[in-house]
């Protein structure tokens, strides 16, 4: 019972925490894309992201959804006090990454050239794949441990080892970066081919991900190390009789693991999938390599790259809230766990709004202040405009998938993702071969398709939970303010641009539009002071409000 009354909100603290790690790991990682992206240019981004790609689509089919398996099958036998098959799920999942991320390692390795040029169009970013190859083996393993610790209800481990991680890849992927572009340019010269010098530095630069990789494997593995004697007692009080066999485990595993795995790997593989048809279309269209490399890369590299951090709120409160739903629905306590939907997709629909609209209002201004582009700016910017509904709706189809993955309603997201991925697939090609919309048939066609797996997968926690989500304070509030602090935003900067440089002036219209979303937010009723209950520092963060007079 102790462990119940603490759970109230602690999914929420959890989250937040974990959220908190990623936004942080997420502005490390958008700060060092800028030298990243000023070494490599656009071309290099493109096969930097491509192999990033193909390399993330194999991590999904190996272990990326191994912590969150591991997470809600642990807190099922934690839950029931089993901790002995609590432990018995951890080994074998161990077991599990180490031959299913050694298998995949070995044929990412010897597949990479024919991955990259015959199903992306883009056969230079076969030696960024090939770096990678190892990174699938230690990541999975990784991803177990970060499971176990998950499956706790402590996201803590997970959170600083993600910091660790990016800071570790920054550093090292932005020097081996500048190292091998040099080679590259010996390279080039040599045989005459000026694309060897953007795919060499795109190489060095996915070298940042193993070694950040397994400097994060190296720190979980030394925190486990230090819970293991507190763990090691409560196996030694655990009386559970009846031991789960091996063989069991491993078939529950792949039964969890595999509806996970289709449905993250229809969700995410859109991006891969739309690269390919894009490179297709525009070959054909008369488009050269170097032409669609260098607009792919700067959807990739600088929209995507700025995207992620508004959205890593979402997929951070994701695996939080796993085991708490978990936990709630096996007490079938249905009211709970419906307060706990409620939360989780209020407080991302707060975050997540803005920042799309901020986004949308400076599109330009911000990229002209990180990237300092020479050339394609307009594109940029309008790129960002384009994409500002892609985020909120990417935000909210992310979160609900997890929700339904906590109800253990693991085939409805895989179902609803197929359905999404196939009209999103046709939704591309005609905007692509009929409207000519070059990338923003892209954004469209994603939109359409987080569209189309919000209203699934809401209709199905509905169906599974009567579960209707309050509409005013969670959607309308923060979309009208978010409006109203767009216009500010855009026209203090403007004003401040007759006299300033782009830099003050968008450091200034983003701190105004931050005062200007917090003021609205409160006058609106858009959030309380009982809102702020679950959250962490919640006492320092209604002191700071009731300094700026935003509440009583």
């Amino acid at each position: 019972m102790k462990n119940k009354g603490k759970g109230s909100n602690n999914f929420l603290v959890q989250g937040s925490i974990l959220a908190a790690a990623s936004i942080l790991a997420k502005i490390i990682g958008l700060i060092y894309r800028v030298p990243l992206t000023n070494i490599l240019g656009d071309k290099g981004n493109s096969y930097y992201s491509t192999a990033n790609e193909i390399y993330s689509i194999i991590l999904m089919i190996s272990s990326f959804s191994l912590p969150l398996a591991v997470s809600k099958l642990m807190s099922e036998r934690i839950h029931r006090g089993e901790i002995k098959n609590a432990n018995r799920v951890f080994l074998c999942a161990v077991r599990f990454a180490v031959l299913s991320g050694g298998v995949l390692s070995l044929i990412t390795y010897a597949f990479a050239g024919l991955l990259t040029k015959y199903v992306m169009n883009i056969e230079l970013a076969k030696y960024g794949l090939r770096v990678l190859a190892p990174a699938i083996l230690i990541f999975a393993i990784t991803g177990t441990f970060r499971g176990f610790f998950q499956g706790l209800s402590n996201m803590m481990p997970t959170a600083v080892s993600q910091v660790i991680e990016q800071i570790i890849n920054a550093v090292i992927s932005v020097v081996c970066a500048a190292i091998m572009y040099q080679y590259g340019l010996d390279l080039a010269k040599e045989q005459g081919n000026d694309l060897l010098a953007p795919a060499w530095g795109a190489a060095g630069a996915t070298f940042g991900t193993v070694a950040s990789v397994t400097v994060a494997l190296i720190f979980i593995m030394v925190v486990y190390s230090s819970y293991r004697k507190r763990w090691m007692r409560q196996l030694r009080s655990d009386t559970t009789k009846r031991l789960e066999p091996s063989a069991k485990i491993y078939r529950i595993i792949i039964m969890t693991i595999l509806p996970i795995v289709l449905s993250t790997l229809i969700y995410n593989i859109s991006n891969v999938v739309d690269q390919g048809i894009f490179n297709a279309v525009l070959k054909g269209q008369g488009y050269s390599e170097e032409q669609y490399a260098t607009i792919w890369g700067i959807y990739v590299g600088k929209f995507r790259v700025l995207m992620n951090v508004p959205l890593s709120l979402a997929s951070c409160l994701g695996p939080a809230i796993v085991p708490s739903l978990t936990a709630a629905m096996a007490n079938r306590n249905k009211k709970d766990a419906v307060r706990k939907i409620s939360s989780s997709i209020r407080f991302t629909m707060i975050f997540t709004i803005p920042c799309a609209f901020g986004m949308a209002a400076l599109g330009g201004p911000i990229i002209q202040l990180l990237f300092h582009p020479t050339s394609g700016l307009p594109l940029s910017a309008g790129i960002m405009q384009a994409g500002a509904l892609m985020i909120i709706l990417y935000a909210l189809s992310t979160l609900t998938t997890a929700i339904l993955q906590g109800l253990s309603k693991l085939r409805e997201p895989l179902i609803h993702n197929a359905i999404a991925l196939v009209l999103h697939l046709i939704c591309l090609f005609v905007l692509l071969r009929n409207f000519n919309l070059n990338i923003y048939a892209v954004i469209y066609a994603n939109i359409f398709f987080a569209l189309i797996v919000s209203v699934l997968n809401a209709l199905a926690i509905k169906r599974y939970l009567s579960y209707r989500q309050e509409i005013y304070r969670t959607f309308v509030v923060p979309t009208l303010v978010s409006i109203i602090m767009a216009f500010g935003a855009y026209g203090v900067y403007h004003l401040f641009h007759l006299f300033a440089g782009n830099t003050i002036s968008t450091i200034i219209a983003i701190a105004a539009g931050v005062v200007i979303y917090a003021v609205g937010l409160v006058s609106f009723h858009g959030i309380t002071i009982d809102d702020m209950a679950g959250l962490p520092k919640k006492n320092l963060i209604i002191k700071v409000f009731r300094k700026l007079g935003l509440f009583r």
